[in-house]
């Protein structure tokens, strides 16, 4: 994993200014026929909760067997994304934009665009905005570049004074109101972000206005983030999923999810620092210690197995398989999602909320139903 903190390659980003400053823009150069495909790897978190985890609150659920369409159909995929994107800029979470709807699922869609359930939880909003920045670029049209400067815009204006991002917006609540890396939420934000403030080719298009803007937007975030940072013994570490959007402390969010030092968001973090041509001394300090954390608590001699067991049906999920952990003096190094803050231990937990030191001491629909391990 520590070879692979390199400069991450994104595609991103949007923002708004005046009418006559829009008029002026130069155009995209349309490509008469083209259909090149477009990566569509920032909607599989969404796309895999709506298709693989119930959820009754869905305005839409899935068909059994539901076709989707290939990463070539491009326009076929901008037509949902525009369908989706509510009155306020943002989109709804856990959609598949890429799913062949039915004639009724496009109209409760459609008939659900004033909803504020706007959410930038599992990859959400920002990556709508990078797929039509990219397909703005492509194909020319000029609806596409509009709805992408409205989710930018969206972005712009969840963002806190002091940088960070809420997971959900408008009016978060409870946990989701604090400054969330899991998922992706700011970093994805972030990075779009970041490839609209530094001119990437998919956002030439892009006013000054909305360039400063988030020029302004990405220093923030990056002063945020080193504010978040956890301190151990007055040793900086990593960072947790979740952090006061007050006080910068790190906090938990679901019942399962305890306050920790979280490698997989740690890492996400990494490469959007590793971004900057011209790091700070602050920066540079804190990306040194991070990865000197990462390697302090990397696991050898171990793996992480489906194994088979009889189906079971859980509120969210069903599984037919059980999770376990087991000894391999041959497996390559695996981290685990949450490290107890000050022991660097592996933490686990189920919907009870009690902390555990094993996955095999939490119940089988948490062990199914959360990746406790990663890379």
């Amino acid at each position: 994993m520590l070879c692979a903190l390199s400069y991450l390659v994104v595609t991103f980003v949007g923002l708004t200014a005046s009418i006559a400053v829009e008029n002026s823009l130069p155009p995209a150069n349309p490509k008469p026929g083209a259909t090149a495909a477009i990566d569509v790897s920032g909607f599989s978190s969404s796309a895999h909760h709506w298709r693989g985890i119930r959820d009754e609150s869905r305005f839409i659920k899935v068909e059994p067997n539901q076709p989707s369409y290939p990463p070539t159909q491009v326009r076929e995929i901008v037509t949902n994304i525009l369908r989706f994107q509510r009155d306020n800029g943002g989109w709804p979470e856990d959609y598949d934009m890429t799913a062949i709807l039915t004639e009724a699922q496009v109209a409760q869609v459609l008939a659900t665009r004033r909803r504020q359930d706007t959410s930038f939880d599992n990859g959400n909003v920002h990556s709508q905005v990078a797929y039509l920045a990219q397909a703005y670029t492509q194909q020319g049209e000029s609806a596409w570049r509009d709805a992408c400067r409205r989710g930018l815009d969206f972005i712009l204006s969840a963002q806190y004074p002091n940088g960070g991002f809420p997971q959900r917006y408008p009016e978060p609540k409870d946990f989701h109101a604090h400054i969330t890396f899991n998922d992706g939420a700011m970093i994805g934000c972030l990075n779009v972000l970041k490839d609209a403030a530094d001119g990437a080719p998919q956002f030439a298009w892009l006013d000054d206005g909305r360039r400063e803007r988030a020029r302004d937007a990405v220093q923030r975030g990056g002063a945020c983030i080193l504010k978040c940072q956890i301190r151990v013994a007055g040793r900086l570490a990593g960072w947790c999923q979740q952090h006061d959007e007050l006080t910068y402390a790190a906090r938990p969010a679901r019942t399962f999810e305890l306050v920790s030092i979280c490698p997989q968001d740690t890492t996400e973090i990494l490469r959007f620092l590793m971004r900057w041509d011209t790091p700070s001394a602050e920066m540079v300090q804190a990306m040194d210690a991070a990865v000197a954390w990462l390697a302090q608590v990397q696991l050898s001699g171990i793996r992480v197995e489906k194994v088979k067991a009889p189906p079971q049906e859980f509120l969210r999920h069903t599984a037919d398989f059980d999770t376990v952990v087991v000894a391999d003096s041959k497996a390559p190094v695996l981290w685990a999602r949450h490290y107890e803050i000050g022991t660097n231990r592996p933490i686990f937990a189920g919907r009870d909320g009690v902390k555990k030191y094993a996955l095999a001491e939490i119940e089988r629909e948490r062990r199914t139903g959360t990746a406790w391990y990663g890379n």
